[in-house]
C-alpha cells in the first residue's frame, strides 16, 4: 500500500531488524506488551456532533450532520449513513492532497462496513415522511496526526460524535398534513440518534513469523509488518465485520485467537466510550441549567396591586375635588376670586425663593431638599 511503501522508504535497514528482533523477544519499541493498546483519549467540541481521539500519537476529528433528503426507492422509510475521510499532508507527508488514495478508500469502507451493516444505527427511527424525506447522517473524519492504527482511532471517533450528535425535531403539519416543520433548538429540544450497539474495530499486525502478531500497530510497526487483518465487534462478542488487507495468509487458529483477543478489547474501549459521552451529557445538561436558570422570586404580591388601587383611588379624588373646586369658584364673586388669584401669585413667587435659596444653602455646598412650605 501506497502508505506502507512511503513509511518503508523512510526506515533504515537497522531499524528495521532492531524492530523485528524485538517483537520475536516479545518487547516493542514504545515499552508494550503485545496485546496492549496505547492511552486513548476523547475529547469533544462545542457543538453536539463533533469528537476528537487521541490514540497515542495519533489524531482524528470526527463531525457528524445531517440533512433532509429523498430516500432510496428500494428503502423508502429508512435514512442513510455515510463515512467521508480526508488525508492531509499535515498529518503525514506520504498524504497527497486531492482525490483519495487506496488507503483512504479502505479505511472508509472498514468504517461504513462495521457501522451501517450491523445496523448500529436505527436508519427507520430517521423517516420524516416515508418516500419523500429522510434525515442523511454524514461522518466526517479528518486525520490530524498519523501515529499508527488510523482504522481503530477514526471507528472510536466516528461513534464518539454520532453518540453526542443531536438532530432537529421535525413535526408535520398544513392542509394536507404533509409539509414539513423543522423546528429549530430553541423551540424544540434536538433529539439524539438511537445506536443499538457500539462495533468496535480492532487491529493486529501480522510479521515474517506467522506466530508473532501485535495489537495496535504504531507507525513503525506498521512499515515492517507483512499482513493486517482489522476485527469488529461489539461488547456483546458478535462479529459485525473482518477485513483481511492483503499481505501474507493468516492461518484459521490465528483468526480465531485474533477475534477473542479483539473481544476482550471491544468490551474496555466500549466502557470508556459510554463514560466519556456520560460525562459529556451530564456537563450539556448542567450548561443548559445555569444558562436558562430561573430568576428569583420575589414576594411583592400584596404591595402592586395596593399600590395601584391607592392611586386609581388618589386620582378619583383629584377629579372630584378639582371638579367640586371649580364649581365652588364659579360661585365666588368677581372681587373674591381676584384676590385668591393674588395670593396664589405671591405664594408661587415665595417657594421660587426659597427653594432657591434652600438649593445651596449647606455648608458644604452640597444641594439638599426642600421640605416644608409658606402657609397661606
Amino acid at each position: 500500500m501506497e502508505q506502507r511503501l512511503a513509511n518503508t522508504w523512510r526506515m533504515t535497514v537497522n531499524e528495521k531488524k532492531f524492530i523485528e528482533s524485538a517483537l520475536v523477544s516479545g518487547l516493542r519499541v514504545d515499552g508494550r506488551n503485545l496485546y496492549d493498546y496505547r492511552k486513548l483519549s476523547i475529547n469533544f467540541g462545542k457543538e453536539d456532533g463533533s469528537a476528537e481521539v487521541h490514540l497515542g500519537q495519533t489524531r482524528v476529528m470526527g463531525i457528524a450532520t445531517s440533512q433532509l433528503v429523498q430516500p432510496y426507492r428500494d428503502r423508502p422509510n429508512e435514512g442513510t449513513l455515510s463515512i467521508f475521510t480526508e488525508f492531509s499532508p499535515m498529518a503525514d507527508p506520504s498524504f497527497e492532497p486531492g482525490r483519495p488514495g487506496e488507503f483512504a478508500v479502505e479505511l472508509g469502507r472498514v468504517i461504513d462496513r462495521g457501522l451501517r451493516e450491523s445496523r448500529a444505527v436505527d436508519t427507520e427511527s430517521l423517516c420524516v415522511l416515508a418516500g419523500k424525506l429522510v434525515w442523511a447522517i454524514r461522518i466526517d473524519l479528518h486525520i490530524l496526526d498519523n501515529g499508527g492504527n488510523l482504522v481503530d482511532a477514526a471507528n472510536v471517533a466516528a461513534l464518539a460524535a454520532l453518540s453526542t450528535f443531536r438532530r432537529p425535531e421535525c413535526s408535520l403539519g398544513g392542509e394536507n398534513g404533509q409539509e414539513v416543520i423543522v423546528h429549530p433548538p430553541e423551540a424544540r429540544e434536538p433529539l439524539p440518534l438511537i445506536i443499538h450497539h457500539l462495533p468496535i474495530a480492532v487491529t493486529f499486525a501480522f510479521f515474517s513469523d506467522e506466530s508473532t502478531l501485535v495489537v495496535d500497530p504504531t507507525h513503525q510497526e506498521e512499515a515492517v509488518m507483512a499482513g493486517r487483518m482489522t476485527a469488529t465487534l461489539n461488547t456483546n462478542g458478535d462479529i459485525c465485520a473482518i477485513q483481511k488487507a492483503g499481505g501474507e495468509g493468516v492461518p484459521q487458529s490465528v483468526i480465531m485467537h485474533c477475534l477473542r483477543i479483539a473481544a476482550t478489547k471491544a468490551a474496555d474501549i466500549t466502557v470508556k466510550i459510554r463514560d466519556t459521552v456520560e460525562a459529556y451529557n451530564t456537563e450539556r445538561a448542567l450548561q443548559k441549567i445555569k444558562r436558562h436558570s430561573a430568576p428569583v422570586a420575589l414576594d411583592v404580591s400584596g404591595t402592586v396591586p395596593n399600590v395601584r388601587k391607592n392611586q386609581v383611588k388618589s386620582e378619583d379624588q383629584r377629579e372630584v375635588s378639582g371638579s367640586v373646586g371649580t364649581q365652588v369658584e364659579k360661585l365666588k364673586p368677581m372681587n373674591e376670586r381676584k384676590n385668591s388669584d393674588q395670593s396664589n401669585d405671591i405664594e408661587g413667587k415665595v417657594v421660587t425663593k426659597s427653594l432657591e435659596q434652600g438649593g445651596t444653602n449647606s455648608k458644604d455646598g452640597n444641594p439638599r431638599s426642600f421640605i416644608g412650605g409658606p402657609s397661606s
